[in-house]
């Protein structure tokens, strides 16, 4: 029987009027109420990464204590532009050892109809290369001023549901990928 799958839900932004952020604490919720996950949210605000890179001195202690800890990541990622935010690829960058052979769901938001869908497609790319596994049930929240309240409480159920089933396949990568890490030899974990 494995323990408890540590899931780390990654903040895409720091700007500050956001919406994704009430996206990021409802996957943070459903992820939590799951039997056998402790979710924790990463709020790039709340960190420390200066210049860009991977360089020891502009690592946050924090953040590789979360990633080493970590069997899979939610990524929440608003679109601006047609990508991702920068503030998330610098977070992403600070670390690369941990990220190897752990999956990661993605979450898109947008104020428009599309649902972040542009950013999450930059973002495989990018996860690929830092050794995650993306999974393919992403979460699309598109015109996110009619999913949430100006509080942040949701407006429309049936994205729990959704949520779920993105976390179904990230727990089944977890407990895949945290075996074969665990199990088999390579030089690859």
């Amino acid at each position: 029987m494995m323990n408890n799958l540590n899931i780390a839900i990654l903040q895409g932004t720091t700007r500050q009027k956001r919406k994704s952020i009430y996206v990021s604490n409802l996957i943070l919720k459903v992820g939590n109420e799951l039997e056998g996950v402790t979710a924790v949210l990463v709020d790039p605000v709340e960190f420390n990464f200066p210049f860009d890179g991977n360089d020891e001195e502009n690592k946050d202690p924090r953040y590789i204590k979360i990633t080493a800890e970590a069997d899979g990541f939610f990524i929440v990622t608003p679109e601006y532009n047609h990508g991702f935010p920068g503030s998330l690829k610098r977070m992403l960058d600070s670390e690369l050892k941990n990220y190897i052979h752990k999956p990661v769901a993605f979450a898109g938001v947008s104020s428009g109809n599309w649902g972040g869908i542009r950013a999450v497609e930059s973002l495989v790319n990018v996860v690929r290369e830092l050794g995650m596994a993306a999974t393919f049930t992403d979460v699309q929240f598109p015109d996110v001023n009619k999913i949430f309240d100006e509080s942040g409480n949701l407006l429309n159920n049936s994205y729990v549901n959704r949520i779920k089933r993105a976390f179904e396949e990230l727990i089944w990568m977890a407990k895949v990928l945290k075996w074969g890490r665990e199990n088999l030899p390579g030089k690859y974990h």
